[in-house]
């Protein structure tokens, strides 16, 4: 098996602190930020704000409905929030704050076990031209949310 990341980053005008507290709250904020599609459901099973939380997510994938459950923690609360999936994904979303805390740099990055050689590869490339393009629209969207 190898491991293979996946990111995106964006430089928003937005305190960390807001920034955080929109993608910690799974009952208001996250679903928000989530790009319909590929995403159609984000129901809370556990929790709702940061650690501790437990949710189920609905998406296509090749026009095919997927479900997955997560589990988040944050391993450093106020900067850093990781949702771990059923599935082997993780996914983590890191807060910082630049421009004297008026900004935020925010980075959402996953993390997958593939294969390795060309089959690794090919799974790779399709994981990274989909979900590339997911984040950034996620960012859009978590940037857009930060205005309200």
């Amino acid at each position: 098996m190898k491991t293979y990341e996946i990111s995106a980053s964006l430089l928003i005008e937005a305190p960390a602190t807001v920034i955080y507290s929109i993608i910690a709250d799974y009952h208001h904020g996250h679903p928000e930020i989530l790009p319909k599609p590929p995403f159609d459901s984000l129901e809370v099973i556990e929790g709702g704000i940061g650690d501790g939380t437990v949710i189920r997510v609905g998406i296509k994938v090749l026009g095919k409905h997927q479900e997955f459950r997560s589990v988040i923690i944050e391993p450093e609360p106020g900067r850093v929030l990781v949702e771990t999936n059923d599935n082997g994904y993780v996914t983590t979303f890191t807060v910082d704050p630049e421009g004297g805390a008026v900004q935020s740099f925010v980075t959402i990055s996953t993390m997958l076990n593939g294969r390795t050689g060309v089959t690794g590869y090919l799974e790779y490339w399709f994981m990274n031209k989909f979900l590339y393009p997911v984040f950034v629209r996620e960012l859009e969207l978590l940037k857009t949310a930060s205005l309200k």
